[in-house]
């Protein structure tokens, strides 16, 4: 790692460069993680279903929140399933009990995002 004396200057390229990187993450996890289809779908039904019902400004800020982070706790889930994979290949309590929690993280995410959406849709439906 580099020492703050040997920082390197910022470079446009180096940026870009990351933002690529970035990009393929993206792409690797959306191709490999079946459960993002399923959670994706279920966010694109809330955000049509926030159209058509049109609710108001706070209420858009908490379903794309809550559905954003849903997604963003499956992609922190897939990295620590991926990196768990590569580190412990065998079976070891401890690799099991990090995967449970990562995988307990997204279902507590999941329980939150169908509470804001019960919450907000259901009164205006009914």
């Amino acid at each position: 790692m580099d020492s703050p004396k040997e920082k390197k200057a910022f470079s446009l390229v180096a940026r870009m460069k990351s933002v690529t990187h970035a990009w393929r993450g993206v792409c690797v996890f959306f191709k490999t993680t079946h459960n993002v289809w399923v959670q994706s779908s279920c966010f694109l039904f809330e955000i049509i279903l926030a159209i058509i019902l049109r609710i108001s400004g706070i209420e858009w800020i908490l379903v794309i929140l809550s559905g954003g982070l849903l997604i963003v706790a499956e992609a922190f889930n897939t990295a620590i399933e991926i990196d768990i994979d590569l580190t412990s290949p065998n079976y070891h309590p401890y690799a099991r009990d990090t995967k449970d929690i990562a995988a307990g993280a997204v279902l507590l995410m999941s329980i939150i995002t169908a509470i804001v959406g019960l919450i907000i849709f259901l009164p205006k439906i009914f």
